[in-house]
């Protein structure tokens, strides 16, 4: 797809542009109306293809859960093995599209891995994640950041004294979620190991606080995050932080993602998350 489209995406889902605005671009890029309304199923994130572990999987335990954050109560979406040893505990934050069916998939995908993993909603302060992913968008840019990063803190802590985990806790966030999986790493020591996928970094002066190991998945395409990497990665160096760096050449923003059909890179997203399974149990199990 032609990286201009994407980038003007990008600027819709992620920056917040108004859907008209997007619309008439998106028309003008496509050469009208019909090839514009054609493009827009590619773009979009089609839940009909996030459940790629059964809801029913009979190896799980999957539940929604409430536990008590900064704000209040916070949903989660929570998932393990049925069995009866202990396991270490993985956070998992969404998108800037709230929690939803391919997020709560990848908690299944990572339960099946031997973790025992909770999506908290962000948005729960807000009455949860609403159906339509551009209202969550819009929801998200209005939370109190100083109180979801607050809340999701509360999270680790959950899982920290969770009966049936190890006590210890990773993170794995996805695009605004790699943003916060990256704030975690500097303000909380309940997290050993934090996976932010093509997250926004912290400023370098926070740098010298993260307290946890770092396993950076950056897109090659993804030119609004990839920025600041230089800075980032220097200020890591300097700190002494312990962090792994890998950039998935030829890939765009979400390629993770297997709901949308004009980012997800198969290639990308499979090395992506076998180094971050690798990655966790080296981290996490003792």
């Amino acid at each position: 797809m032609n990286q201009d489209i994407i980038r003007l995406h990008d600027h819709y889902i992620e920056e917040g542009m108004d859907r008209r605005d997007f619309l008439k671009k998106l028309t003008i890029l496509t050469g009208g109306t019909a090839s514009a309304l054609a493009f827009l199923p590619m773009l979009d994130y089609s839940h009909a293809h996030a459940e790629t572990i059964s809801r029913d999987d009979p190896r799980l335990n999957t539940d929604y859960l409430d536990y008590p954050g900064k704000s209040g109560n916070i949903r989660a979406y929570f998932a393990r093995k049925k069995i009866e040893s202990k396991q270490p505990g993985v956070i998992v934050i969404h998108e800037n599209r709230g929690l939803n069916p391919h997020i709560e998939d990848v908690i299944r995908r990572m339960a099946l891995e031997g973790f025992t993993a909770l999506a908290p909603d962000a948005l729960s302060p807000m009455g949860g994640t609403p159906s339509d992913p551009d209202e969550a968008r819009d929801l998200i840019r209005k939370l109190d950041s100083k109180q979801t990063v607050q809340n999701f803190i509360a999270a680790a802590q959950y899982l920290k004294t969770h009966p049936k985990t190890t006590g210890r806790v990773g993170v794995i966030g996805f695009c605004w979620g790699g943003g916060l999986a990256n704030q975690l790493a500097v303000q909380t020591q309940d997290i050993q190991a934090s996976v932010p996928f093509y997250g926004m970094q912290p400023v370098a002066t926070d740098v010298p606080k993260i307290k946890s190991a770092l396993l950076l998945h950056y897109a090659g395409l993804d030119e609004r995050i990839n920025k600041d990497i230089p800075d980032f990665e220097a200020a890591l160096k300097s700190a002494g932080i312990d962090y792994k760096l890998y950039m998935y050449d030829g890939a765009n923003h979400a390629f993770h993602n297997d709901t949308s059909a004009s980012r997800y890179n198969p290639d990308a997203a499979n090395l992506a998350w076998k180094r971050t399974i690798e990655f966790l149990s080296e981290k996490l199990i003792e």
